[in-house]
């Protein structure tokens, strides 16, 4: 194949050094030497160039050859294309209906789950709420009688404080000199008893109001614990939220004032 272009530079050559045919675009070259060179590149072309040019007369044939095949693999491809998408359709299907039913599942198992959630929160309100309630009860009960042993000590050191001064202003009430100042004694006692008296019933007043406003302060703990139990349940709280809830129930009534009274001073 170099000699092919060996020679063709040969030529090129031959024809640039050619002489010129005056008054034409023509020359003189040697014919010989171009014949020898022509020679050369005959011997010098391969073989294979009759066989390309042999490809090339069959090249209609070939080209309709490859167009049947290329169609038959397009058939064959849309076929299977068409066979996978089904089966890729059917597998989707399938899943979808297997995702259904375990959502459908998983909302029955939330729903009993919410319910026996609702049911238990609404026990531990009632237990709850009649807790209170016998608390109130028992707490109003020792401030009645606190209220009542205090009014009824107020009113015996009223009585006595009133009948020791009438006694004293008895006693007095012969003596002319001490007649006044026995009289202005009996009216401080019988003032001084009154204000005790008075005084007694405002601490028995602040005793009660103290007891429910620590009853107040455990009713609204008890309602704020329910209301976050009811907002959790809304929120789809899970049941590890609900269980710290008792808790920390207990804890609020650990701390309340309730646990911690002092006897009233009379």
């Amino acid at each position: 194949m170099y000699r092919v272009f060996e020679a063709l530079d040969e030529l090129i050559a031959i024809v640039e050094e050619a002489r010129s045919v005056p008054m034409t675009a023509g020359c003189v070259v040697p014919r010989g030497d171009v014949l020898e060179l022509l020679d050369d590149l005959k011997d010098a072309i391969p073989g294979e160039l009759d066989d390309a040019q042999d490809v090339l007369d069959q090249r209609d044939e070939l080209i309709s050859s490859a167009r049947e095949h290329s169609d038959t693999v397009i058939t064959k491809a849309d076929s299977e294309s068409e066979s996978t998408l089904e089966n890729a359709r059917a597998e989707a299907d399938r899943i979808l209906a297997d995702a259904k039913a375990q959502a459908d599942r998983m909302v029955d198992e939330a729903k009993s789950h919410g319910k026996s959630i609702v049911d238990e929160a609404a026990e531990e309100a009632h237990r709850m709420r009649s807790s209170a309630a016998r608390e109130y009860e028992s707490v109003t009960g020792r401030a009645r009688t606190e209220a009542q042993r205090t009014i009824d000590a107020g009113n015996n050191s009223y009585d006595k404080s009133v009948a020791d001064g009438i006694a004293e202003q008895q006693r007095l009430v012969s003596e002319a000199e001490v007649v006044a100042a026995s009289k202005s004694e009996a009216e401080r006692i019988i003032d001084a008893a009154h204000a005790e008296a008075d005084r007694l019933r405002g601490d028995c007043d602040v005793y009660v109001d103290e007891k429910l406003a620590q009853f107040e302060e455990v009713l609204t703990g008890t309602l704020r614990s329910v209301n976050r139990g009811r907002h959790q349940l809304r929120t789809g709280a899970g049941m590890h939220d609900y269980v710290d809830y008792p808790r920390s129930v207990d804890a609020e009534r650990q701390g309340s004032p309730r646990d911690h009274e002092a006897p009233l001073a009379v």
